[in-house]
């Protein structure tokens, strides 16, 4: 099963990096990967978004996804709801001294078939967006 996790911190408060990326339509200023973004209905548990990531060959593919915890300061935890792969992940905050520790993980469960075609890729994109924290980290302490 493919997943991935990294942990940054971060020196703003818990709350600024929370209503950060709880907020989906900032994802294309940090995530290099997402084409588009949009709010399509809700807020906090259940809001939906519809979102299109680079995929194969720089194509758009659907990963649109759901909030499914909402703990401001604390926790934002979603589920994709479209597209060949849909993972869970999950933004963990602890304040620190420094600022706010942030833990950004992902996990698929991709199953047989879909592990032995797709599981590498899978697992170089989610690399791929755990490692996007890093510009997350500077375009929010500039």
């Amino acid at each position: 099963m493919p997943s991935a996790s990294r942990s940054i911190t971060i020196r703003r408060s818990p709350d600024d990096v929370f209503a950060f990326v709880a907020d989906g339509t900032t994802a294309p200023q940090w995530r290099p990967g997402v084409m588009d973004i949009a709010l399509v209905s809700g807020t906090a548990v259940g809001a939906r978004y519809r979102q299109g990531v680079k995929g194969p060959g720089g194509r758009r593919v659907d990963a649109d996804y759901e909030v499914t915890e909402f703990e401001p300061g604390r926790r934002l935890a979603f589920r994709a709801v479209a597209g060949p792969v849909r993972p869970t992940g999950a933004y963990e905050l602890e304040a620190v001294p420094d600022g706010t520790q942030l833990t950004f993980s992902l996990a698929a469960d991709l199953g047989f078939p879909k592990s032995l075609l797709m599981g590498g890729a899978v697992q170089k994109s989610m690399d791929a967006e755990v490692g996007s924290l890093t510009r997350l980290k500077a375009l929010l302490e500039a």
